[in-house]
Protein backbone atom coordinates (compact mmCIF):
# COMPACT_ATOMS: atom_id res chain seq x y z
CA UNK A 1 0.00 0.00 0.00
CA UNK A 2 2.78 2.44 0.91
CA UNK A 3 4.17 2.28 -2.63
CA UNK A 4 0.93 3.55 -4.11
CA UNK A 5 0.39 7.19 -5.01
CA UNK A 6 -2.55 9.55 -5.47
CA UNK A 7 -3.07 12.18 -8.16
CA UNK A 8 -4.52 15.37 -6.68
CA UNK A 9 -6.29 17.85 -8.96
CA UNK A 10 -6.18 21.33 -7.42
CA UNK A 11 -8.41 23.53 -9.56
CA UNK A 12 -7.85 27.06 -8.25
CA UNK A 13 -9.04 30.55 -9.10
CA UNK A 14 -6.11 31.51 -11.32
CA UNK A 15 -4.58 28.16 -12.26
CA UNK A 16 -5.07 24.42 -12.35
CA UNK A 17 -2.45 22.21 -10.74
CA UNK A 18 -1.95 18.45 -10.68
CA UNK A 19 0.31 16.86 -8.07
CA UNK A 20 1.13 13.24 -7.36
CA UNK A 21 1.71 12.36 -3.70
CA UNK A 22 3.11 9.28 -2.05
CA UNK A 23 1.24 7.76 0.87
CA UNK A 24 3.78 9.49 3.14
CA UNK A 25 2.66 12.87 1.78
CA UNK A 26 5.67 13.56 -0.43
CA UNK A 27 5.10 15.26 -3.79
CA UNK A 28 6.75 13.31 -6.63
CA UNK A 29 5.31 15.12 -9.66
CA UNK A 30 3.69 18.51 -10.31
CA UNK A 31 2.34 20.53 -13.23
CA UNK A 32 0.52 23.86 -13.28
CA UNK A 33 -1.25 25.97 -15.88
CA UNK A 34 -2.82 29.43 -15.56
CA UNK A 35 -6.00 30.45 -17.36
CA UNK A 36 -7.78 33.70 -18.18
CA UNK A 37 -9.60 35.91 -15.72
CA UNK A 38 -12.62 37.54 -17.38
CA UNK A 39 -14.02 40.85 -16.05
CA UNK A 40 -17.08 41.78 -18.18
CA UNK A 41 -18.24 44.61 -15.87
CA UNK A 42 -17.32 46.25 -12.58
CA UNK A 43 -17.56 43.59 -9.87
CA UNK A 44 -18.13 40.75 -12.35
CA UNK A 45 -15.62 37.87 -12.51
CA UNK A 46 -15.93 34.91 -14.88
CA UNK A 47 -13.95 31.92 -16.12
CA UNK A 48 -14.34 29.93 -19.31
CA UNK A 49 -15.24 26.38 -18.11
CA UNK A 50 -13.74 24.90 -21.26
CA UNK A 51 -10.41 26.60 -20.51
CA UNK A 52 -10.56 25.23 -16.98
CA UNK A 53 -11.25 21.72 -18.27
CA UNK A 54 -8.45 21.87 -20.83
CA UNK A 55 -6.02 23.12 -18.18
CA UNK A 56 -7.03 20.27 -15.84
CA UNK A 57 -6.67 17.71 -18.62
CA UNK A 58 -3.27 19.09 -19.63
CA UNK A 59 -1.72 19.10 -16.15
CA UNK A 60 -3.10 15.63 -15.33
CA UNK A 61 -1.62 14.17 -18.50
CA UNK A 62 1.70 15.86 -17.74
CA UNK A 63 2.07 14.41 -14.24
CA UNK A 64 0.82 10.98 -15.29
CA UNK A 65 3.53 10.98 -17.93
CA UNK A 66 6.08 11.90 -15.26
CA UNK A 67 4.75 9.06 -13.09
CA UNK A 68 4.95 6.59 -15.95
CA UNK A 69 8.56 7.51 -16.71
CA UNK A 70 9.45 7.07 -13.03
CA UNK A 71 7.54 3.76 -12.81
CA UNK A 72 5.20 5.20 -10.17
CA UNK A 73 1.81 3.55 -9.65
CA UNK A 74 -1.14 5.95 -9.32
CA UNK A 75 -3.98 4.37 -7.36
CA UNK A 76 -6.62 7.04 -7.88
CA UNK A 77 -7.59 10.70 -7.96
CA UNK A 78 -8.63 13.32 -5.42
CA UNK A 79 -10.15 16.65 -6.43
CA UNK A 80 -10.10 20.02 -4.68
CA UNK A 81 -11.43 23.21 -6.16
CA UNK A 82 -12.22 26.90 -5.93
CA UNK A 83 -15.53 26.89 -4.09
CA UNK A 84 -18.83 28.68 -4.83
CA UNK A 85 -17.88 29.23 -8.49
CA UNK A 86 -20.96 28.25 -10.47
CA UNK A 87 -21.29 26.32 -13.74
CA UNK A 88 -24.44 25.25 -15.59
CA UNK A 89 -24.13 22.84 -18.50
CA UNK A 90 -26.30 20.90 -20.92
CA UNK A 91 -26.67 17.28 -19.87
CA UNK A 92 -26.80 15.92 -23.42
CA UNK A 93 -23.82 17.79 -24.87
CA UNK A 94 -21.87 18.50 -21.69
CA UNK A 95 -21.33 22.07 -22.88
CA UNK A 96 -21.66 25.00 -20.45
CA UNK A 97 -24.50 27.38 -21.28
CA UNK A 98 -22.63 30.38 -19.80
CA UNK A 99 -19.20 31.17 -18.39
CA UNK A 100 -18.46 30.04 -14.85
CA UNK A 101 -19.43 32.82 -12.43
CA UNK A 102 -16.54 33.05 -9.97
CA UNK A 103 -16.84 33.19 -6.19
CA UNK A 104 -15.48 36.76 -6.26
CA UNK A 105 -18.32 37.96 -8.51
CA UNK A 106 -20.66 40.58 -7.00
CA UNK A 107 -23.34 40.92 -9.71
CA UNK A 108 -26.09 39.61 -7.45
CA UNK A 109 -25.40 42.00 -4.56
CA UNK A 110 -28.73 43.77 -5.07
CA UNK A 111 -30.63 40.46 -5.06
CA UNK A 112 -29.04 39.58 -1.74
CA UNK A 113 -29.84 43.04 -0.37
CA UNK A 114 -33.52 42.66 -1.28
CA UNK A 115 -33.68 39.26 0.41
CA UNK A 116 -32.05 40.68 3.54
CA UNK A 117 -34.52 43.53 3.58
CA UNK A 118 -37.31 40.96 3.27
CA UNK A 119 -36.03 39.31 6.47
CA UNK A 120 -34.72 36.13 4.83
CA UNK A 121 -31.14 36.14 6.11
CA UNK A 122 -31.92 34.45 9.43
CA UNK A 123 -33.65 31.54 7.69
CA UNK A 124 -30.74 31.15 5.26
CA UNK A 125 -28.16 31.36 8.03
CA UNK A 126 -29.96 28.89 10.29
CA UNK A 127 -30.09 26.24 7.57
CA UNK A 128 -26.76 26.80 5.84
CA UNK A 129 -24.47 28.56 8.32
CA UNK A 130 -23.90 31.22 5.65
CA UNK A 131 -24.86 34.86 5.22
CA UNK A 132 -26.90 36.28 2.37
CA UNK A 133 -24.10 37.32 0.07
CA UNK A 134 -23.32 37.10 -3.68
CA UNK A 135 -20.19 35.13 -2.70
CA UNK A 136 -22.21 31.92 -2.59
CA UNK A 137 -23.60 29.90 -5.48
CA UNK A 138 -27.38 30.23 -5.12
CA UNK A 139 -27.86 33.73 -6.51
CA UNK A 140 -25.23 33.15 -9.21
CA UNK A 141 -27.18 30.09 -10.35
CA UNK A 142 -30.41 32.08 -10.30
CA UNK A 143 -28.77 34.77 -12.44
CA UNK A 144 -27.76 32.23 -15.09
CA UNK A 145 -31.25 30.74 -15.20
CA UNK A 146 -32.81 34.19 -15.57
CA UNK A 147 -30.35 35.64 -18.10
CA UNK A 148 -29.58 32.80 -20.51
CA UNK A 149 -32.41 32.39 -23.00
CA UNK A 150 -34.45 29.26 -22.34
CA UNK A 151 -32.29 28.17 -19.40
CA UNK A 152 -35.02 28.07 -16.77
CA UNK A 153 -37.36 26.02 -18.95
CA UNK A 154 -34.58 23.54 -19.74
CA UNK A 155 -33.60 23.36 -16.07
CA UNK A 156 -37.14 22.52 -15.00
CA UNK A 157 -37.26 19.83 -17.69
CA UNK A 158 -34.11 18.21 -16.28
CA UNK A 159 -32.01 19.06 -19.34
CA UNK A 160 -29.38 21.10 -17.48
CA UNK A 161 -26.94 20.34 -14.67
CA UNK A 162 -25.55 22.71 -12.05
CA UNK A 163 -22.34 22.27 -10.18
CA UNK A 164 -19.46 23.92 -8.46
CA UNK A 165 -16.18 23.37 -10.30
CA UNK A 166 -15.60 19.95 -8.74
CA UNK A 167 -18.90 18.70 -10.18
CA UNK A 168 -18.09 19.99 -13.65
CA UNK A 169 -14.62 18.40 -13.61
CA UNK A 170 -16.09 15.14 -12.26
CA UNK A 171 -18.70 15.11 -15.04
CA UNK A 172 -16.00 15.55 -17.66
CA UNK A 173 -13.60 13.05 -16.06
CA UNK A 174 -16.30 10.35 -16.02
CA UNK A 175 -17.51 11.08 -19.53
CA UNK A 176 -20.80 12.48 -18.24
CA UNK A 177 -21.63 9.41 -16.13
CA UNK A 178 -21.44 11.02 -12.68
CA UNK A 179 -23.17 14.21 -11.51
CA UNK A 180 -22.10 14.57 -7.90
CA UNK A 181 -20.36 16.76 -5.36
CA UNK A 182 -19.22 16.40 -1.77
CA UNK A 183 -20.67 17.80 1.45
CA UNK A 184 -18.08 20.61 1.76
CA UNK A 185 -18.78 22.07 -1.67
CA UNK A 186 -22.53 21.59 -1.23
CA UNK A 187 -22.32 23.53 2.04
CA UNK A 188 -21.09 26.59 0.10
CA UNK A 189 -24.00 26.84 -2.32
CA UNK A 190 -26.50 28.45 0.11
CA UNK A 191 -28.90 25.65 -0.91
CA UNK A 192 -27.69 22.86 1.39
CA UNK A 193 -28.90 22.27 4.94
CA UNK A 194 -25.77 21.55 6.98
CA UNK A 195 -27.82 19.94 9.77
CA UNK A 196 -29.90 17.50 7.73
CA UNK A 197 -27.12 17.13 5.11
CA UNK A 198 -29.70 17.46 2.34
CA UNK A 199 -30.61 20.00 -0.32
CA UNK A 200 -33.10 22.29 1.42
CA UNK A 201 -36.51 22.44 -0.24
CA UNK A 202 -37.38 25.83 1.31
CA UNK A 203 -34.13 27.38 0.08
CA UNK A 204 -34.63 25.95 -3.41
CA UNK A 205 -38.03 27.62 -3.40
CA UNK A 206 -36.61 30.90 -2.03
CA UNK A 207 -33.95 31.11 -4.76
CA UNK A 208 -36.21 29.63 -7.48
CA UNK A 209 -33.87 26.71 -8.20
CA UNK A 210 -35.36 23.64 -9.95
CA UNK A 211 -34.30 20.47 -8.06
CA UNK A 212 -33.39 18.49 -11.24
CA UNK A 213 -30.33 20.76 -11.62
CA UNK A 214 -28.64 19.53 -8.46
CA UNK A 215 -25.85 16.97 -8.06
CA UNK A 216 -25.86 14.04 -5.65
CA UNK A 217 -24.04 14.90 -2.40
CA UNK A 218 -21.49 12.34 -1.20
CA UNK A 219 -18.95 12.04 1.61
CA UNK A 220 -15.54 13.64 1.01
CA UNK A 221 -14.03 10.15 0.75
CA UNK A 222 -16.31 8.16 -1.54
CA UNK A 223 -16.69 6.35 -4.83
CA UNK A 224 -17.08 9.15 -7.37
CA UNK A 225 -16.76 6.87 -10.39
CA UNK A 226 -13.99 6.05 -12.86
CA UNK A 227 -12.24 8.24 -15.41
CA UNK A 228 -13.22 7.75 -19.04
CA UNK A 229 -10.67 5.48 -20.72
CA UNK A 230 -9.93 7.89 -23.58
CA UNK A 231 -8.60 10.62 -21.25
CA UNK A 232 -5.45 9.00 -19.85
CA UNK A 233 -5.22 5.66 -21.69
CA UNK A 234 -6.23 4.00 -18.43
CA UNK A 235 -9.10 4.20 -15.96
CA UNK A 236 -8.55 5.61 -12.50
CA UNK A 237 -11.00 5.74 -9.58
CA UNK A 238 -11.99 9.20 -8.35
CA UNK A 239 -12.04 8.71 -4.60
CA UNK A 240 -12.06 12.07 -2.83
CA UNK A 241 -13.44 15.59 -3.21
CA UNK A 242 -13.36 18.64 -0.95
CA UNK A 243 -13.52 22.39 -1.41
CA UNK A 244 -10.10 24.01 -1.35
CA UNK A 245 -10.21 25.44 2.16
CA UNK A 246 -11.51 22.26 3.75
CA UNK A 247 -8.91 20.26 1.83
CA UNK A 248 -6.20 22.61 3.11
CA UNK A 249 -7.34 22.07 6.70
CA UNK A 250 -7.08 18.31 6.16
CA UNK A 251 -3.67 18.70 4.54
CA UNK A 252 -2.64 20.70 7.62
CA UNK A 253 -3.95 17.86 9.84
CA UNK A 254 -6.29 20.30 11.62
CA UNK A 255 -8.49 17.40 12.66
CA UNK A 256 -9.07 18.23 16.32
CA UNK A 257 -11.50 20.87 17.64
CA UNK A 258 -9.72 24.16 18.25
CA UNK A 259 -7.09 23.67 15.53
CA UNK A 260 -6.77 26.57 13.12
CA UNK A 261 -5.33 27.09 9.65
CA UNK A 262 -5.14 29.97 7.21
CA UNK A 263 -4.56 29.56 3.48
CA UNK A 264 -2.99 32.39 1.48
CA UNK A 265 -3.76 32.10 -2.21
CA UNK A 266 -5.91 34.34 -4.39
CA UNK A 267 -7.90 35.07 -1.26
CA UNK A 268 -7.28 34.17 2.38
CA UNK A 269 -9.40 31.74 4.34
CA UNK A 270 -9.18 30.97 8.03
CA UNK A 271 -10.81 27.73 9.21
CA UNK A 272 -11.35 26.74 12.85
CA UNK A 273 -12.27 23.10 13.47
CA UNK A 274 -15.24 22.86 15.86
CA UNK A 275 -15.69 19.08 15.65
CA UNK A 276 -19.23 17.76 15.98
CA UNK A 277 -20.50 21.09 17.34
CA UNK A 278 -22.19 23.64 15.11
CA UNK A 279 -21.14 27.06 16.38
CA UNK A 280 -23.29 29.93 15.16
CA UNK A 281 -21.07 32.98 14.81
CA UNK A 282 -22.04 36.19 16.57
CA UNK A 283 -19.40 38.06 14.56
CA UNK A 284 -20.56 37.48 10.98
CA UNK A 285 -18.31 34.52 10.31
CA UNK A 286 -19.55 31.41 8.53
CA UNK A 287 -20.43 27.98 9.85
CA UNK A 288 -19.51 25.31 7.36
CA UNK A 289 -18.84 21.61 6.89
CA UNK A 290 -15.16 20.83 7.56
CA UNK A 291 -15.47 17.30 6.17
CA UNK A 292 -17.82 14.32 6.09
CA UNK A 293 -16.38 10.80 6.35
CA UNK A 294 -18.50 7.64 6.69
CA UNK A 295 -21.54 9.86 7.13
CA UNK A 296 -20.00 11.59 10.17
CA UNK A 297 -19.85 15.38 9.88
CA UNK A 298 -17.19 17.64 11.38
CA UNK A 299 -17.91 21.37 11.31
CA UNK A 300 -15.86 24.54 11.19
CA UNK A 301 -16.11 28.29 11.60
CA UNK A 302 -14.63 30.15 8.65
CA UNK A 303 -13.61 33.66 7.80
CA UNK A 304 -13.15 34.61 4.15
CA UNK A 305 -10.93 37.35 2.72
CA UNK A 306 -11.58 37.88 -0.97
CA UNK A 307 -8.27 39.46 -1.94
CA UNK A 308 -4.84 38.33 -0.71
CA UNK A 309 -2.44 37.02 -3.36
CA UNK A 310 -4.71 38.60 -5.98
CA UNK A 311 -3.53 42.01 -4.72
CA UNK A 312 0.08 41.06 -5.44
CA UNK A 313 -1.03 39.85 -8.86
CA UNK A 314 -2.66 43.27 -9.38
CA UNK A 315 0.61 45.02 -8.50
CA UNK A 316 2.31 42.89 -11.16
CA UNK A 317 -0.28 42.71 -13.94
CA UNK A 318 -2.61 45.61 -13.24
CA UNK A 319 -0.44 48.61 -12.40
CA UNK A 320 2.92 46.94 -13.15
CA UNK A 321 4.79 48.15 -10.06
CA UNK A 322 6.61 44.82 -9.94
CA UNK A 323 7.54 42.33 -12.65
CA UNK A 324 7.29 39.21 -10.45
CA UNK A 325 6.01 38.25 -7.01
CA UNK A 326 9.55 37.28 -6.02
CA UNK A 327 10.46 40.99 -5.84
CA UNK A 328 8.02 41.66 -3.00
CA UNK A 329 10.06 40.43 -0.04
CA UNK A 330 13.09 42.51 -0.98
CA UNK A 331 11.02 45.67 -1.41
CA UNK A 332 9.24 45.37 1.94
CA UNK A 333 12.49 44.65 3.76
CA UNK A 334 13.98 47.87 2.35
CA UNK A 335 11.69 49.87 4.67
CA UNK A 336 11.72 50.22 8.45
CA UNK A 337 7.95 50.70 8.56
CA UNK A 338 4.86 51.36 6.44
CA UNK A 339 5.30 55.17 6.66
CA UNK A 340 1.58 55.55 7.31
CA UNK A 341 0.52 53.95 4.01
CA UNK A 342 -2.40 51.47 4.06
CA UNK A 343 -3.94 49.45 1.26
CA UNK A 344 -7.51 48.12 1.62
CA UNK A 345 -7.80 45.63 -1.26
CA UNK A 346 -11.58 45.69 -1.59
CA UNK A 347 -11.45 45.10 -5.35
CA UNK A 348 -14.55 42.90 -5.18
CA UNK A 349 -15.99 44.16 -1.90
CA UNK A 350 -14.97 43.17 1.61
CA UNK A 351 -15.57 39.70 3.04
CA UNK A 352 -15.68 38.71 6.70
CA UNK A 353 -16.31 40.23 9.12
CA UNK A 354 -17.53 43.29 7.14
CA UNK A 355 -19.51 41.67 4.29
CA UNK A 356 -19.76 44.82 2.22
CA UNK A 357 -20.06 43.89 -1.49
CA UNK A 358 -20.06 47.57 -2.50
CA UNK A 359 -16.77 48.51 -0.81
CA UNK A 360 -13.95 49.27 -3.23
CA UNK A 361 -10.19 49.29 -2.82
CA UNK A 362 -8.21 52.28 -1.63
CA UNK A 363 -4.67 53.31 -0.75
CA UNK A 364 -4.45 55.93 1.99
CA UNK A 365 -1.62 57.89 3.61
CA UNK A 366 0.11 58.80 0.35
CA UNK A 367 2.67 61.63 0.37
CA UNK A 368 5.30 62.90 -2.07
CA UNK A 369 7.75 60.55 -0.38
CA UNK A 370 5.61 57.49 -1.10
CA UNK A 371 7.23 55.13 -3.58
CA UNK A 372 6.78 51.64 -4.99
CA UNK A 373 8.21 49.99 -1.86
CA UNK A 374 5.60 51.65 0.40
CA UNK A 375 2.69 50.59 -1.81
CA UNK A 376 4.00 47.04 -2.11
CA UNK A 377 4.51 46.84 1.65
CA UNK A 378 1.04 48.22 2.37
CA UNK A 379 -0.43 45.61 0.01
CA UNK A 380 1.37 42.77 1.75
CA UNK A 381 0.53 44.13 5.19
CA UNK A 382 -3.17 44.19 4.24
CA UNK A 383 -3.10 40.40 4.27
CA UNK A 384 -1.98 40.44 7.90
CA UNK A 385 -4.50 43.07 8.94
CA UNK A 386 -7.39 41.24 7.29
CA UNK A 387 -6.30 38.04 9.02
CA UNK A 388 -6.29 39.92 12.32
CA UNK A 389 -9.90 40.96 11.75
CA UNK A 390 -10.89 37.33 11.20
CA UNK A 391 -8.95 36.04 14.20
CA UNK A 392 -10.47 38.66 16.48
CA UNK A 393 -13.94 37.64 15.33
CA UNK A 394 -13.13 33.95 15.87
CA UNK A 395 -11.81 34.62 19.36
CA UNK A 396 -15.11 36.36 20.10
CA UNK A 397 -17.07 33.31 18.94
CA UNK A 398 -14.92 30.62 20.56
CA UNK A 399 -14.33 32.52 23.79
CA UNK A 400 -10.55 32.16 23.69
CA UNK A 401 -7.69 33.40 21.51
CA UNK A 402 -5.92 30.85 19.31
CA UNK A 403 -2.74 29.19 20.58
CA UNK A 404 -1.13 28.90 17.13
CA UNK A 405 -1.90 29.35 13.44
CA UNK A 406 -0.89 26.90 10.72
CA UNK A 407 -0.44 28.60 7.35
CA UNK A 408 -0.20 27.38 3.78
CA UNK A 409 -0.65 28.47 0.19
CA UNK A 410 1.63 30.13 -2.34
CA UNK A 411 2.19 33.33 -0.33
CA UNK A 412 3.72 31.64 2.72
CA UNK A 413 7.12 31.22 1.06
CA UNK A 414 7.55 34.87 2.09
CA UNK A 415 9.23 34.85 5.52
CA UNK A 416 8.63 38.58 6.00
CA UNK A 417 4.88 38.11 5.62
CA UNK A 418 4.80 35.28 8.16
CA UNK A 419 6.80 37.28 10.69
CA UNK A 420 4.41 40.20 10.18
CA UNK A 421 1.47 37.82 10.71
CA UNK A 422 2.95 36.53 13.95
CA UNK A 423 3.60 40.11 15.10
CA UNK A 424 0.20 41.57 14.24
CA UNK A 425 -1.78 38.51 15.44
CA UNK A 426 0.42 38.06 18.53
CA UNK A 427 0.38 34.27 18.08
CA UNK A 428 3.00 31.77 16.82
CA UNK A 429 2.70 31.01 13.10
CA UNK A 430 3.66 27.55 11.80
CA UNK A 431 4.63 26.84 8.20
CA UNK A 432 4.56 23.17 7.17
CA UNK A 433 7.15 21.45 5.02
CA UNK A 434 4.50 20.92 2.33
CA UNK A 435 2.85 24.30 1.70
CA UNK A 436 0.53 23.04 -1.06
CA UNK A 437 -1.70 21.49 1.57
CA UNK A 438 -4.85 21.99 -0.49
CA UNK A 439 -3.75 19.37 -3.00
CA UNK A 440 -2.30 17.23 -0.21
CA UNK A 441 -5.66 17.22 1.60
CA UNK A 442 -7.42 16.03 -1.56
CA UNK A 443 -4.84 13.25 -1.86
CA UNK A 444 -5.39 12.23 1.77
CA UNK A 445 -9.17 12.07 1.29
CA UNK A 446 -8.81 9.89 -1.78
CA UNK A 447 -6.24 7.79 0.09
CA UNK A 448 -8.77 6.98 2.82
CA UNK A 449 -11.25 5.69 0.23
CA UNK A 450 -8.52 3.79 -1.63
CA UNK A 451 -7.27 2.07 1.53
CA UNK A 452 -3.92 3.85 1.78
CA UNK A 453 -4.99 5.01 5.26
CA UNK A 454 -7.32 3.35 7.74
CA UNK A 455 -8.81 6.76 8.58
CA UNK A 456 -7.95 10.45 8.58
CA UNK A 457 -6.34 9.92 11.99
CA UNK A 458 -3.43 8.23 10.20
CA UNK A 459 -2.36 11.52 8.60
CA UNK A 460 -1.81 13.46 11.84
CA UNK A 461 1.65 11.97 12.26
CA UNK A 462 2.58 12.94 8.69
CA UNK A 463 2.37 16.71 9.31
CA UNK A 464 5.81 18.31 9.68
CA UNK A 465 6.74 21.89 10.53
CA UNK A 466 9.22 23.72 8.33
CA UNK A 467 9.56 26.93 10.36
CA UNK A 468 8.07 28.65 13.41
CA UNK A 469 7.54 32.42 13.55
CA UNK A 470 7.04 33.91 17.03
CA UNK A 471 5.70 37.41 17.87
CA UNK A 472 8.37 40.08 18.34
CA UNK A 473 6.43 43.35 18.03
CA UNK A 474 5.78 45.50 21.10
CA UNK A 475 2.13 45.92 22.02
CA UNK A 476 2.17 49.71 21.63
CA UNK A 477 3.44 49.44 18.05
CA UNK A 478 0.93 46.69 17.26
CA UNK A 479 -1.91 48.83 18.57
CA UNK A 480 -0.74 51.82 16.52
CA UNK A 481 -0.64 49.80 13.29
CA UNK A 482 -4.08 48.31 13.94
CA UNK A 483 -5.60 51.74 14.62
CA UNK A 484 -4.28 52.90 11.25
CA UNK A 485 -5.82 49.86 9.56
CA UNK A 486 -9.18 50.41 11.25
CA UNK A 487 -9.21 54.01 10.05
CA UNK A 488 -8.32 52.96 6.48
CA UNK A 489 -11.12 50.36 6.37
CA UNK A 490 -13.65 52.88 7.69
CA UNK A 491 -13.02 55.00 4.61
CA UNK A 492 -14.14 52.32 2.14
CA UNK A 493 -17.15 50.82 3.92
CA UNK A 494 -20.63 51.95 2.95
CA UNK A 495 -22.35 53.80 5.75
Amino acid sequence: MRDRHVLAIDQGTTSSRAMIFSAAGDCVAVAQQEFRQIFPHDGWVEHDPEEIWQSVLSVCREVLQQASEANIEVAGIGITNQRETTVVWDRSSGRPIYNAIVWQDRRTADVCKLLREAGKEEDVSTATGLLLDPYFSATKLGWVLDNVTGARIKAEAGELAFGTIDSFILWRLTGGKVHATDATNASRTMLFNIHSQQWDAELLDLFHIPPPLLPEVKDCSADFGMTAVDLFNQTLPIAGIAGDQQAAAIGQACLQPGMLKSTYGTGCFVLLNTGKHVIKSENRLLTTVAYRINGEVSYAVEGSIFIAGAAIQWLRDGIKLISSASEVEGLVQSLDGNNGVYMVPAFTGLGAPYWDPHARGAISGLTRNTGIAEIVRATLESVGYQTYDLMAAMAGDSGSPPKALRVDGGMVVNDWLLQFLADILNVPVERPKVIETTALGAAYLAGVQLGLYASLDDIESLWQRDKLFVPQLKQAERDKLLRGWEKAVSRVIEN
